[in-house]
């Protein structure tokens, strides 16, 4: 992971909260190259999401969602059909409580995970959204989170279906960016073989 972020000199590396221990391990390595060998490797900052940094299983609030869960209910993928989608949230696991508020209280896991989505998709503030569902049950909750996900899946799914039927085009851009890629890193490796003298031991053999 290090390498592949410090190999394309990457300013910011949108993660989510669980991998910024990962970034913090980067830019470690980062700063002791750099001041061994000289200014050599951006310090890459992480890009978190102030809402939806972590999301939780639907049917495990408790642990983080997973797309190697085999559980059916586990989550919801992007290419999931509204109907699925909808589905798998209103079976989410909540609690035998009431009162529909984001807490950090292990009992209300399920209601806080709901509520991290339904904000993640909606862009709405913490308390816009209690406002808005004070008074109501858990019903109501997972219906206005099914529909917030499936509206805000809806654009990745159609420029999907629009790409998947224009030959050619995703292989394009797959060649162009790996091309690009390519000028990046091989650039910053020519650069630390030289700081690290490879490249003039190379060049005596």
């Amino acid at each position: 992971m290090a390498a592949d972020i410090l190999l394309y000199q990457a300013k910011a590396v949108p993660v989510g909260d669980d991998q910024r221990q990962h970034l913090e391990l980067t830019r470690d390595v980062a700063q002791r190259f750099n001041s061994i060998y000289g200014d050599t490797f951006t310090l890459p900052d992480a890009m978190i999401p102030k809402a939806g940094a972590r999301i939780m299983g639907l049917d495990t609030p408790t642990a983080k969602m997973s797309k190697s869960e085999a559980s059916e209910n586990h989550a919801v993928y992007l290419l999931d059909p509204p109907d699925k989608a909808k589905k798998k949230i209103m079976r989410a696991v909540t609690d035998s409580g009431s009162g529909i508020h984001f807490s950090d209280d292990p009992e209300k896991a399920g209601v806080n995970n709901l509520l991290t989505i339904y904000q993640a998709f909606t862009g709405e503030s913490t308390d816009a959204i209690e406002s808005h569902f004070a008074g109501k049950g858990y019903g109501d909750l997972k219906k206005a989170v099914a529909e917030a996900t499936v509206e805000g899946l809806r654009p990745i799914q159609e420029r999907y279906a629009e790409y998947s039927t224009e030959g050619g085009y995703i292989d394009q851009v797959l060649a162009e960016g790996a091309e690009c890629a390519a000028a990046i890193a091989n650039e910053t490796l020519a650069i630390v073989k030289e700081k690290v003298g490879f490249l003039k031991a190379h060049k005596r053999l």
